[in-house]
């Protein structure tokens, strides 16, 4: 009970440094109505709801998860921080896949279908983004692209 309730005021105030961080987002004259700010305060809206949901109604037998799945999330943790630094020199479609396949097999531990996820997941997230969303995206890193 008093684990849930200090993790969620560790929510709250992270989800409230969040929204001070959203809110020092600078806006250009000719951006669009919503501008960039309005995602990350929402979702910084939405962490702080939860933190407070749990500080004030807390789970009364709360079930901590096994040490092997709590080495699971962070290595993805550690997986997720390394993507962010490898797309720019690698384009969007391989590290995307390399982390898809990764986490996938964490999830599940079958080689193959992760594999099969983590390509299928980046080539298709690549056409949304690039062609539905109309984002530029760079696919694969500038020196193969010649």
């Amino acid at each position: 009970m008093a684990s849930d309730r200090i993790f969620g005021l560790v929510v709250a105030i992270l989800a409230l440094a969040y929204l001070a961080g959203a809110f020092q987002i600078q806006t250009s004259f000719l951006s669009d109505p919503v501008g960039p700010r309005v995602f990350p305060m929402m979702i910084a809206v939405v962490g702080l709801l939860c933190g407070l949901a749990m500080l004030w109604k807390p789970d009364a037998e709360p079930e901590w998860p096994p040490l092997p799945v709590w080495i699971k999330m962070a290595l993805t943790v550690v997986i997720l921080t390394l993507y962010a630094y490898m797309l720019a020199p690698l384009g969007f479609l391989i590290p995307t896949a390399l982390v898809a396949a990764g986490v996938s097999y964490m999830i599940a531990p079958q080689p193959a279908k992760a594999a099969i996820t983590g390509i299928c997941l980046s080539v298709g997230l690549f056409v949304l983004f690039k062609y539905a969303l109309g984002l530029g995206l760079v696919a694969l890193p500038r020196a193969l692209m010649g």
